[in-house]
């Protein structure tokens, strides 16, 4: 689905002069049509989260009585997190999240790995405070109904050039079905590393149950 301005202007309270500033000078992907402007969500959303910019989960909702869409705590327990994940540099602990994704047999794990080389050397995936979110430029869809979403703890932080400087020390990959739920499944993240609990939680020593318990806690308030 495209937006056209407006409708960015209106979902995050901005002015037009901003969102236009973001397209210009700061890389957020827009076409134009007819002489106006329309940006792609999932674009939109990716290029927010790259660049540290918070974008309400509600912008882009389904309606329940449209789609019964997963929760993202079904999606972390379904892709698993990963502790003590090894990897000397970006290309090595890349390796070792793509040896750890709970791929579907049609898919070639080492193309995945290249790829997200690739989508590396175009620019970086991290999103600031140690966190990384590698995808492809597509997402990476699986034949499965269910998403999974994958956390991996590396064992030593890991430079990713990241715009604050700060070596990567966790990851999240996304597999999704279709782009719908790739987009609420970020949507989803997105709000969740905006939350100063859960970034604590994160960098503190945490185990499974607690992760899954404060993603399902603060999932609860989005859909309340």
């Amino acid at each position: 689905m495209f937006l056209k301005i407006v409708d960015v202007v209106s979902s995050l309270g901005l002015d037009e002069k901003t969102v236009l500033g973001w397209i210009k000078k700061k890389g957020l992907p827009a076409h134009q049509v007819n002489g106006r402007y329309q940006i792609n969500q999932v674009d939109l959303l990716e290029w927010a989260t790259d660049n540290g910019i918070t974008i309400p989960p509600q912008m882009f909702a389904v309606p329940d009585s449209e789609d019964k869409l997963p929760l993202l705590s079904g999606a972390l327990v379904r892709g698993g997190i990963n502790f003590d994940v090894p990897g000397d540099d970006l290309q090595s602990a890349l390796r070792s999240v793509v040896e750890r994704l709970p791929l579907p047999e049609h898919m070639d794990q080492d193309f995945l790995f290249q790829t997200l080389l690739a989508r590396e050397a175009l620019g970086s995936t991290a999103i600031g405070h140690g966190i990384a979110i590698p995808h492809v430029r597509n997402p990476i869809l699986s034949q499965a109904q269910d998403p999974a979403v994958s956390l991996c703890f590396l064992r030593k932080p890991i430079d990713f050039h990241a715009l604050d400087d700060k070596p990567v020390h966790i990851l999240f990959t996304l597999i999704t079905p279709n782009v719908k739920v790739h987009l609420h499944m970020l949507a989803r993240l997105s709000y969740m590393l905006h939350e100063q609990r859960f970034m604590e939680l994160l960098n503190s020593t945490p185990g499974t149950d607690e992760i899954i318990a404060m993603v399902t806690e603060l999932e609860d308030r989005i859909r309340r």
